[in-house]
């Protein structure tokens, strides 16, 4: 059997799982939301959230990963109580990685796609209309899709195919940095463009009528799914960083390094897009073509925004390979545990799976582009991300709350003791009835509210 590696540092455990947890929600879905729904009065009840959701599921996930010294697949086998029947959670998490992939890789290859356009200059002169003719082009040709989709899969297999330590670890650290570095630049750009201190103003300063005139409840919504979305719980995608690392801290301190990191860059992928977008007069909530067509656009009338252009989409594309990667490692890992596979084999045989797997969302924008699966306008690719989304990552958090509360799971003490090993915060004795009772009616509700606005809203 493969010998199981553990990080070589505490940063590169912070770095890996922040990087799993950042992924394109926060840099793609985070900024139009918090566009549509008021700035900063939006951004303060979402880090709300992210304290009173987030942090206590993702403790749970670290904590049964480093117990077990498994990935999901074989964690809640380790765990659970003889008799009981709470390892099918991990078939699930096993079917959520899988699935996330499915679609995941597809948009990563969009985000290196546009690096090579905006390198080459290929977006200098041309007319809004034509920018936004690109991305509908590019959707259209399954052979380019299939080729930046390849792209994206050989590297980030290439980069797991070295280890955890000479690979993972390692590469992630400097990619990692690298966005820092990028994002600081593009930060310092947008916030000195003329007619930025309005987009500024706006997104510090809460504006709590705008929340109110486009929704209370709607914006509250977005804030808790976005909050609960944007760390990849449920799934065991950051379980298995759990079962890499030693004792030496208590995972709640561990926990709040991992959503400090991810919110700041969140934060920070704001202040790029909207003192950028005021400045030029473009509506910050436009949706998800804000990345690629109207922030292309304003790239071409930004003074050497060929160069920042370029820059921002290697930021994304580092953005999407640092979850990809991660997620990768889950699924090599599933094979070790599982199959008691070497990691080449593991590499190689989920390399060929994850290519097969990607190819229908890939051919849905095109070949494919009359399946409609879930009524008039949405694509294979919505499917996909509605199961994960709305179903896989809801459910699964759930299972986590219940095995690691219940005296018919792993319990409560058993929870606290692995969760407050080590040094640092100690995860607070005063949260059990909040976590036992309230939070699993917290996610239940998203879990239904997700399905409201699919199919009814």
């Amino acid at each position: 059997m493969e010998k199981r590696e553990h990080f070589s540092s505490r940063l590169g455990f912070i770095l890996i799982s922040a990087g799993c947890a950042i992924g394109l929600g926060n840099v793609w879905r985070f900024p139009y939301i918090t566009g549509k729904y008021g700035g900063a009065a939006f951004v303060l009840i979402y880090l709300l959230f992210l304290v009173i959701l987030g942090l206590p599921i993702m403790v749970m996930e670290f904590s049964v990963g480093r117990a077990s010294q498994k990935s999901a697949a074989r964690s809640f086998h380790v765990l659970e109580p003889a008799g009981t029947k709470w390892h099918i959670t991990g078939y699930l998490a096993i079917a959520g990685n899988y699935l996330l992939m499915m679609f995941y890789t597809t948009v990563g290859g969009w985000m290196l796609y546009y690096v090579y356009k905006m390198a080459r200059g290929e977006f200098a002169g041309q007319t809004p209309d034509q920018v936004g003719a690109t991305f509908g082009g590019m959707l259209g040709d399954p052979k380019a899709m299939t080729i930046w989709m390849l792209i994206m899969v050989f590297i980030c297999f290439g980069i797991c195919s070295l280890g955890l330590q000479k690979g993972v670890e390692r590469i992630t650290k400097v990619m990692m940095s690298f966005l820092l570095i990028i994002l600081v630049i593009l930060c310092i750009r947008s916030v000195t463009l003329e007619g930025a201190a309005e987009g500024i103003r706006f997104y510090l300063i809460p504006d709590f009528g705008k929340m109110i005139e486009n929704g209370l409840g709607e914006a509250v919504y977005a804030a808790m799914g976005q909050a609960f979305f944007t760390l990849s719980l449920g799934i065991g995608a950051m379980a298995i960083f759990g079962s890499y690392i030693s004792k030496e801290h208590r995972l709640l301190g561990e926990s709040v390094n991992i959503c400090l990191l991810d919110t700041l860059i969140a934060l920070m992928a704001g202040l790029v897009i909207f003192p950028a977008c005021f400045a030029f007069g473009v509506d910050p909530g436009e949706g998800p073509g804000l990345v690629f067509v109207t922030l292309p656009n304003i790239f071409n009338k930004m003074a050497g925004g060929r160069l920042f252009g370029t820059l921002f989409f290697i930021f994304m594309s580092f953005a999407a390979m640092s979850t990809i990667i991660a997620v990768f490692e889950n699924i090599i890992s599933f094979s070790i545990d599982l199959g008691n596979w070497s990691r080449k084999k593991a590499v190689i045989v989920n390399g060929i799976l994850i290519i097969v797997l990607s190819m229908p969302c890939v051919l849905g924008f095109n070949v494919l582009s009359n399946i409609a699966p879930l009524g008039a306008g949405s694509t294979i690719q919505d499917l996909e991300d509605f199961i994960v989304s709305n179903n896989l990552l809801p459910l699964g958090s759930l299972l986590y709350l219940l095995f690691c509360t219940s005296k018919r799971g792993w319990g409560w003490k058993n929870f606290i003791a692995e969760a407050d090993a080590g040094q640092g915060p100690k995860f607070p004795q005063w949260a059990r009835f909040y976590i036992s009772y309230i939070l699993p009616l917290i996610v239940v509700f998203i879990l239904i509210m997700g399905y409201w606005q699919k199919f009814f809203a």
